[in-house]
C-alpha cells in the first residue's frame, strides 16, 4: 500500500528514517514509506539495531544504515503495562539520548528531514521531523484516568514534531478505531495517510502474481516481544500435532539460523523477505497471527481471512481484537482460549467483511 500523502516536497533530499524497536511491525510499515521516498530520488539513511536492522538491511541492502540504540523495553509474561511503567525512567533516558544523537547526525550528515516511527526523541528544531503513530490514544488497561494522563504526555512529545502521520483511514471505515481517532487531537498537523503495508495485490513489477489459494492451508505468523512470542510458539507447535492441514510457520526471528522440525506437514521459516512472505500469505486460506497493527494492515491489504490472537497483557492489541471482531474484519480469540483445532471450527462460521480498498 502506497502512503496517501504527497512526497514530492522531499524530492532529492537527504532523509533519516528510523523505527522503534518494539517487535518488527514498526520496521515493516516503514517499508512503503521508504519506497515512496526512493521514488522521489531521495537519499535515505536508515537507523536502528537488532532485528529491525536485520529486516531493513535485507529489504534495502543498498541503503546506508546508522547504529542507533533502541529503547530496549523488557516485557512480562502477564500484564505488560505495569512492567513498562516501571521502565519509564529508562525510556525517558533513551529519548534524551536519541535526541542528542540526532543533533550530532544532522550536523555531521546534513539531513533535510526525519521520519520517526514512534521514536519520540528524533525531533529537531531546524528541520522537518515527522512522527508516525497509529496510537494517538494509548490503551493502558488501567482505566480512563491513566489513559488521559498518558495521552497528555504522548501529545506533549508529539507536539515537538513538525507533523504527525497516522497510518489509517480518516473516516469511519478504519482499522484502529479509537486508537487513531480520539476525541482530542495533538496541536501539530495530523495527516491520515491510509494503512501502511509492504504488500500490494499487484506486485512491484505491475504483474499479477497468479498465486492460487490452497484450501485448508494455514499460515502462522509469530511475532511480537518476548517472552510471549515464544510462549505462543510453543502452544502452536503443540497444537500442530493434532491437525491434518498443511501449515507454514514464519517465526519472526530474522537473526536465527536454526529452524525447528515439527512434522512432514509443517514447513518452518525463521523469517521471509516481503516478496516471499506475500506469496505465502496469498497461498494460505487462513492466516493466524498476533493482533499487532502492522499485521492487521498487511492482512487487510491482501484481503485475507485471519485469526488474530492478541498478546496477553497488551491493552492495545486487546482493544484492536474487540474492534476488529465487532466490525467483522478478523476473527479474534484470546491466547488462553486458543486451541488450533477448535478455533478453526469457530472461524469457519465467522462472517468476514473486508476493509481493504
Amino acid at each position: 500500500m502506497t502512503p496517501k500523502i504527497n512526497m514530492t516536497r522531499f524530492a532529492g533530499q537527504k532523509l533519516l528514517v528510523a523505527p522503534l524497536d518494539w517487535g518488527l511491525g514498526h520496521a515493516t510499515r516503514c517499508i512503503p514509506i521508504i519506497k515512496a521516498l526512493l521514488n522521489q530520488n531521495c537519499k535515505i539513511w536508515l537507523a536502528g539495531e537488532g532485528a529491525q536492522e536485520v529486516l531493513l538491511r535485507k529489504e534495502f541492502p543498498e541503503l546506508p544504515f546508522l547504529p542507533l540504540e533502541g529503547y530496549r523495553v523488557g516485557y512480562s509474561a502477564s500484564r505488560m503495562t505495569g512492567k513498562i511503567l516501571l521502565q519509564v525512567p529508562k525510556i525517558i533516558n533513551a529519548i534524551k539520548t536519541e535526541n542528542r544523537w540526532l543533533k550530532e547526525k544532522v550536523k555531521e550528515l546534513g539531513f533535510n528531514a526525519v521520519i520517526s516511527d514512534n521514536r519520540y526523541g528524533l525531533c529537531h528544531e531546524n528541520i522537518p521531523c515527522i512522527f508516525i503513530t497509529h496510537q494517538l490514544y494509548i490503551k493502558t488497561g488501567l482505566g480512563k484516568w491513566s489513559e488521559w494522563l498518558l495521552q497528555n504526555q504522548n501529545y506533549k512529545l508529539i507536539n515537538c514534531f513538525s507533523e504527525c502521520w497516522v497510518p489509517d483511514e480518516e473516516g469511519e471505515n478504519n482499522l484502529a478505531g479509537e486508537l487513531s481517532h480520539p476525541g482530542k487531537m495533538p496541536a501539530v498537523p495530523v495527516k491520515y495517510i491510509g494503512p501502511l503495508s509492504r504488500f500490494v495485490r499487484m506486485d512491484s513489477y505491475g504483474e499479477k502474481r497468479g498465486i492460487i489459494e490452497t484450501k485448508n492451508h494455514l499460515l502462522i505468523l509469530l511475532s511480537g516481544p518476548e517472552p510471549q512470542r515464544t510462549i505462543f510458539e510453543k502452544k502452536i507447535f503443540g497444537d500442530l500435532k493434532n491437525v491434518e492441514n498443511s501449515v507454514t510457520v514464519v517465526r519472526g526471528l530474522p537473526q536465527e539460523k536454526e529452524t525447528p522440525v515439527v512434522n512432514e506437514r509443517v514447513t518452518v521459516f525463521n523469517h521471509l523477505a516481503s516478496y516471499e512472505l506475500q506469496k505465502e500469505i496469498e497461498k494460505a486460506e487462513w492466516v493466524i497471527g498476533r493482533c499487532g497493527y502492522s499485521t492487521v494492515m498487511d492482512l487487510a491489504a491482501l484481503q485475507k481471512k485471519s485469526i488474530l490472537v492478541p498478546t496477553p497483557g497488551q491493552a492495545e492489541q486487546e482493544y484492536l481484537a474487540k474492534h476488529l471482531m465487532k466490525n467483522k474484519i478478523a476473527f479474534c480469540v484470546s491466547q488462553k482460549e486458543f486451541s488450533l483445532e477448535e478455533t478453526l471450527k469457530q472461524a469457519n462460521q465467522f462472517m468476514y467483511l473486508s476493509t481493504a480498498q
